[in-house]
């Protein structure tokens, strides 16, 4: 199974809308829009995993394409780098008072 990335998507798309398109090139096991945590609003991207031909039918079919009026951009998921703990600065570069 393949996780992809969905950007620049409509704000207003739902996990429905997304999963309507994305099924036309076989099953959807998951559609995760992703909200900001402090508004709960659409970030404006989202994930979808489907099986890994699937996935790679629908990557190449709609990247570049037009929905809701934003032009999708559409790749395999890569993992997250390892992020510090936050705030941008690691630990040792805190002024000490």
């Amino acid at each position: 199974m393949k996780k992809i990335y969905v950007g620049n998507l409509p704000y207003t798309a739902s996990e429905n809308e997304i999963r309507d398109l994305f099924t036309r090139f076989g099953t959807v096991h998951s559609v995760n829009v992703i909200n900001d945590r402090d508004t709960g609003r659409p970030r404006g991207f989202g994930f979808v995993q489907m099986d890994d031909k699937e996935a790679d039918a629908a990557i190449s079919a709609l990247d570049g394409q037009d929905f809701g009026g934003r032009t999708l951009r559409v790749n395999e998921a890569r993992e997250r780098e390892g992020r510090g703990a936050g705030g941008g600065r690691d630990r040792d570069s805190r002024r000490s008072w």
